[in-house]
């Protein structure tokens, strides 16, 4: 327990999937008080009752300091700190519930890993938006909740412009096995993250139809590249992308058969429908309302993003997987490393 725990603390986790679980244990086992708002009260029930999530994250017990209601005003109003996971979809429809309950001055930290597709805004905006008297920050990085419940080595890092909630962000989350890394490009680590679980859908096709270790390194590595071109149009830092929140959480969710967004698009390599690779995850995908965003705004924008076109094609227009390659393959060919090119060189 770190020397600053303070086991009266409660703090409020709104969402109860699996990485929301996963938080809420990482924070127990800090020493402060996680507590769990869930839509569903029968859920509530079994969580409290056999002290484990077994819809979202089976296998895995629960800290005793790990509590759990469907009262969402309690929750909030008996919290120093809220963390949202809620999905990215019902996002602004759970703010504005919590704008009811929050009072000015209280930290709000997002842990969605998404773009709100009628904005094209990130769930921190969307706080901000609702919740304006309220100091907001984000935790991104390569985060798969199956490791971290395990006890698993994992960082994170925590984001915000507000210096106070960034220490108080690392001082909640810093542990044993869980390192906190701070950054002040808030939105630079929010977008790493969301655009990552487009990649990794790819990621999970080219695995699936066997492409070579090769292939997928290079795909990797352009992934990256289309990130930054979208980070410098939007205004992010490019090289944020280069730490765990970019390059990290790239790697670990264009690799891992634990993350939905790769096996989503294995099972798209495997011949699936994407409604029906859909339907096997029985979960959300988050990199697919993502491309829908994304698209829209290589389109409008004009940016290079031929991975996110063909990837589009695919999953949307319903383009054969062979087709889309082929044409990947014939795209321009640009610098590798386009922010280290000097200014007059292509």
């Amino acid at each position: 327990m770190p020397e600053t725990a303070d086991p009266t603390q409660r703090i409020a986790i709104v969402g109860g999937g699996a990485f929301g679980t996963a938080v809420a244990n990482i924070l127990a086992n800090n020493g402060f008080i996680a507590e769990l708002w869930m839509r569903e009260a029968e859920q509530v029930r079994t969580i409290l009752s056999e002290r484990e999530n077994r819809r979202y994250l089976p296998g895995h017990k629960l800290h005793d300091l790990v509590t759990a209601s469907d009262d969402l005003g309690s929750v909030v109003g008996h919290s120093s700190l809220v963390i949202l996971t809620v999905p990215s979809r019902s996002f602004r429809a759970v703010c504005r519930d919590l704008k009811n309950h929050i009072e000015p001055g209280k930290g709000l930290v997002s842990a969605t890993k998404g773009i709100e597709g009628s904005s094209f805004l990130l769930m921190s905006q969307v706080l901000r938006e609702e919740c304006p008297a309220c100091p907001v920050g984000v935790i991104s990085g390569p985060n798969i909740a199956e490791e971290i419940a395990a006890g698993k080595f994992a960082g994170t890092v925590v984001a915000s412009e507000n210096p106070d909630l960034r220490s108080e962000m690392q001082k909640l989350f810093a542990g044993r096995r869980f390192r906190a890394y701070s950054s002040e490009d808030m939105y630079g680590v929010e977008l790493a993250g969301a655009l990552k679980n487009i990649y990794a859908i790819a990621c999970g096709m080219a695995s699936a139809l066997n492409v070579g270790q090769n292939a997928i390194a290079m795909l990797i590595t352009r992934s990256l590249a289309e990130m930054g071109r979208l980070a410098v149009t939007l205004g992010a830092n490019p090289y944020t992308f280069l730490g765990l929140a970019g390059v990290g959480d790239l790697m670990v969710t264009c690799t891992s058969p634990l993350s939905r967004n790769f096996r989503f698009g294995h099972a798209l390599g495997e011949g699936k429908r994407p409604d029906q690779a859909m339907e096997q995850l029985g979960k959300l995908v988050e990199g697919v309302y993502t491309l829908e965003a994304v698209e829209e705004k290589r389109i409008k924008s004009n940016i290079y993003m031929p991975i996110v076109a063909a990837l589009h094609k695919i999953i949307f227009a319903k383009e054969q997987i062979a087709v889309a390659v082929s044409e990947l393959m014939g795209s321009d060919q640009r610098a590798d490393v386009e922010f280290a090119v000097p200014k007059g060189r292509s």
